[in-house]
């Protein structure tokens, strides 16, 4: 089907809902297909999600307590795979604070599962297959951060230092905020992923970013990979766009509850309120969360790449500022 009757057919709401209703349906299938069982974990919480870059939309339950409505399933998740259950996958409405834009907005539809027993690699491929089926058949191509960064830019970050990087950035007019310099290398690198390299990735091929540094590892393992200490972590990118983030992930809750600290004291430095941790979900890592790799795929964008829209609003019954 080309793109131009793709663009036909789905220029009324109504096709665009049908097309969507058919594609929920069809993720379903696909899951089903693979004998991965679907879950539906709560979307308010007393515990938080917690990440420096990630705001959450607090609600307040019998006028006292804060609750938050969650991020991701990725806690719950967890805390069903702790339980024995196998194979899951949640289709979720997720929410995220202050993201609004043509690509984002503040209530959105996420597709989230965790695999078994499967290799980083072994993720990868199926979250492929996961994306193909709503873009038709796509070349997948791998690439590590640390030699995106070398072809793209000229860059090895593994031996630059803070004041290369912002050098490139001020040679490249990419405007920062005076606070990035304190915030440290991976504030950097993410300020000229997003502004200079984000948009080129993807044009003729499924790209996958792989192998982050492991400073940026969130919620997944670290290893080595050639010289450097690596995040078992990928994205997917087509047009520009990100789809997927996935991980190897973490099952050490020492390990864990430390990154929820320097998560924390990140927030508090740019400002931002402390969250609080879930221990519940820290419990379950300690109880003994199996090896396992997980995925979270943005639903709504793969439906703007599959009906050619520009504004996830279009996609969606109605967007947030007409909700």
């Amino acid at each position: 089907m080309s793109l131009e009757f793709q663009h036909k057919l789905f220029t009324s709401k109504k096709a665009r809902l049908q097309d969507r209703a058919l594609m929920l349906k069809k993720a379903r299938q696909f899951f089903d297909q693979r004998e991965v069982l679907e879950v539906d974990c709560p979307i308010l919480s007393l515990r938080a999600a917690i990440d420096a870059h990630i705001d959450l939309i607090q609600a307040i339950y019998h006028h006292q307590n804060i609750c938050y409505m969650h991020s991701s399933p990725e806690y719950g998740m967890k805390r069903l795979l702790a339980d024995h259950i196998g194979d899951i996958f949640q289709l979720s409405h997720v929410f995220r604070d202050g993201e609004l834009s043509k690509k984002h907005n503040p209530e959105f539809t996420m597709a989230e599962w965790y695999r078994l027993n499967f290799s980083l690699e072994e993720m990868i491929e199926e979250t492929s297959q996961f994306i193909q089926l709503f873009l038709g058949k796509k070349k997948t191509e791998i690439i590590s951060y640390r030699e995106l960064f070398i072809q793209t830019i000229g860059i090895d970050y593994v031996h630059a230092n803070e004041k290369d990087l912002l050098k490139y950035i001020e040679e490249k007019n990419i405007p920062y905020y005076p606070r990035i310099v304190q915030e440290g290398k991976d504030a950097l690198l993410n300020l000229i992923l997003g502004t200079e390299i984000e948009k080129e990735l993807g044009k003729d091929c499924l790209l996958v970013l792989a192998y982050y540094p492991a400073s940026q590892a969130a919620l997944a393992k670290k290893r080595w990979h050639g010289e450097e200490p690596v995040a078992e972590r990928f994205e997917f990118y087509f047009h520009g766009i990100e789809l997927a983030n996935g991980y190897h992930e973490l099952t050490d809750a020492k390990e864990q509850r430390e990154r929820f600290n320097e998560a924390n004291r990140a927030r508090e430095s740019l400002g931002k309120n402390v969250l609080p941790i879930d221990e519940n979900f820290l419990a379950a890592l300690e109880k003994g969360l199996p090896d396992c790799c997980g995925v979270a795929v943005g639903f709504d964008r793969l439906m703007m790449l599959r009906q050619n829209q520009t504004d996830i609003a279009d996609v969606l019954p109605w967007g947030w500022e007409s909700a």
